[in-house]
């Protein structure tokens, strides 16, 4: 309905990932972002090179209905691209660099990308699918090495080109429904799916993901006054999003480049850097490098998310003074759905409450609707104990998956956004997952969550990593079996079973979760963002 009040000239100010760069460039346009050892400017300078981007890609043909792709460490070229290539109105493909070279090029064929910006190392992945791709595309080289040559008829390189150009580019306006970004999530069978958001989705999810980091009163908050270093991969779901909200906020930034412990360790301490987000798997990465005790890890505040907080490793991360918390999201949400920030009571109830709410889900993040439903999609009783899938909804959520309208159906049956999740929340809002609904392990009529099982034997003092599992057995119908990195030669299977027996009769746990099948490796293998992939232990170990 139109506003017969309006003024002529009034703007609608439409959601646009532009408009996030306001805030920053007029309250800290001298604060840095920060590249490894390799690079150092400020505000102003990102805007300009994003500016120089920009009209770099519009000269080689970059236009509105455009896709173009990114392989690249994290780094600042990566944020610059974050943000020019969607503020042109062009498509953003985020690559996923860690899958296998035929998914890969299924995800450039299906994405449509006329453009992708490579890094040099990635140039071999990319030289092994180049023939096959479905249309022609253009080169971009990204290049940490000045002496760099140039390969696949690339059309140069990023920091020559960007050096050739203008800084001024007229990001226009446009429909804030616009397509900004697409990546590409992998399942437990067929190709990728393909995941999209707006510029309104995103706009919305960084306000959100802001709001709820930056409200929380006690612990794990994300403001103006940190230090800001992802070790989350920025092609998965944007960096978790926070990117964005670094961005806004103008706090200073910190991109590590290839993950490495001591690195990353050595950035921590050396950029004083205060706030970071990352998957269970890196921070075991780093908690069992020589360099962390060498370092004060006090002032650093962590989120995990993309699997659960084990219990072991929290408290383990604790002893270093780390604030250490849960967040929750998944790819088909933008992410951000939930952080476990402690309120005053849980605190005061002490250290051992503190750690159980920091291995929690979290309560629902600012404008997030998120329920707990049986299979006809009533609400489960908040008591802490009764389980159902979680289904969602928010303003930031993903419409559908790319090109599969059967998918996109199945993803929102019901008119919720369906998680693939069970959980249950408490009294007082905390959700708690308690496993994927394909991981469940059903056992003599009992059902064992393995995302428990593990977080349990995490605490046994000589275990370093655990993944728990379903194998089918002809009396039980399945049986739980464990995978153990150990930090030493203490864990043994009876030493296993002694500690999961204390909680079995502690009531922790049903008597069916004790394994049978105990087997100590020196790795669990990992999915392309660091989860531990438990679709490949099974093809492994389920014969």
């Amino acid at each position: 309905m139109s506003d017969p009040h309006k003024a002529g000239n009034a703007y609608d100010y439409p959601l646009l990932i532009k408009h996030l760069l306001h805030t920053p460039l007029a309250n800290a346009p001298q604060q840095e972002i920060v590249y490894a050892d390799r690079s150092r400017h400020d505000y102003l300078i990102f805007r300009q090179r994003i500016g120089r981007l920009a009209h770099v890609l519009h000269t080689l043909g970059v236009r509105q209905d455009s896709t173009v792709a990114v392989m690249d460490w994290d780094s600042n070229r990566y944020l610059e691209c974050f943000f020019a290539i969607p503020m042109m109105g062009a498509v953003l493909h985020t690559i996923n660099v860690r899958l296998a070279p035929e998914q890969m090029l299924y995800t450039i064929n299906h994405a449509e990308d006329d453009f992708i910006l490579v890094h040099t190392e990635f140039v071999p992945l990319l030289e092994q699918i180049y023939d096959r791709m479905e249309r022609p595309v253009k080169i971009i080289m990204l290049s940490d090495n000045a002496e760099a040559e140039l390969a696949l008829d690339a059309v140069g390189e990023y920091e020559d080109l960007l050096t050739q150009a203008t800084a001024e580019f007229d990001f226009p306006d446009f429909d804030e429904q616009t397509r900004a970004t697409t990546f590409y999530t992998t399942g437990t069978t067929g190709n990728p799916k393909g995941v999209y958001y707006s510029h309104r989705q995103l706009v919305l999810h960084t306000l959100g993901a802001c709001a709820g980091l930056a409200s929380a009163d006690k612990q794990g908050w994300f403001r103006r006054g940190d230090v800001y270093m992802p070790i989350t991969p920025m092609f998965h779901v944007h960096g978790w999003g926070i990117p964005y909200v670094a961005t806004l906020m103008g706090v200073k930034q910190v991109y590590p480049g290839r993950y490495a412990p001591d690195r990353l360790l050595s950035l921590i301490d050396r950029e004083k850097v205060t706030f970071s987000h990352c998957v269970p798997t890196i921070l075991h990465m780093l908690l069992s490098d020589q360099l962390v005790n060498d370092i004060d890890l006090s002032n650093w505040r962590v989120a995990i998310g993309g699997a659960a907080l084990p219990r072991g490793l929290a408290e383990t991360a604790l002893a270093h003074g780390i604030d250490v918390f849960s967040a929750y999201g998944m790819s088909e949400t933008c992410p951000f759905i939930s952080a476990a920030h402690l309120d005053a009571a849980v605190i005061s109830a002490g250290p051992e409450e503190q750690l159980k709410y920091r291995c929690k889900t979290g309560r629902a993040a600012p404008m997030v609707e998120m329920r707990v439903v049986d299979e006809t999609m009533n609400d489960v009783p908040h008591d802490g104990r009764t389980t159902g899938e979680v289904v969602v909804r928010a303003p930031w959520l993903t419409q559908g998956y790319l090109k599969d309208k059967e998918k996109s159906e199945e993803l929102w049956s019901g008119g919720y956004l369906h998680t693939g999740d069970i959980g249950h929340i408490d009294e007082n809002g905390y959700l708690k997952v308690t496993d994927r609904l394909k991981d469940v392990i059903k056992s003599g009529g009992e059902w064992i969550s393995s995302l428990s099982l593990e977080d349990i034997v995490s605490t046994h003092p000589a275990v370093g990593e655990v993944a728990a599992i379903g194998i089918p057995d002809e009396q039980w119908g399945e049986r739980p079996m464990l995978l153990i990195v150990r930090t030493d030669q203490s864990a043994t299977v009876e030493s296993i079973q002694q500690h999961i027996q204390k909680h079995v009769d502690a009531g922790d746990l049903t008597k069916w979760a004790i394994p049978d099948r105990v087997e100590f490796v020196d790795a669990i293998v990992k999915t392309s963002v660091g989860k531990i992939d438990k679709k490949l232990i099974r093809q492994q170990y389920v014969k």
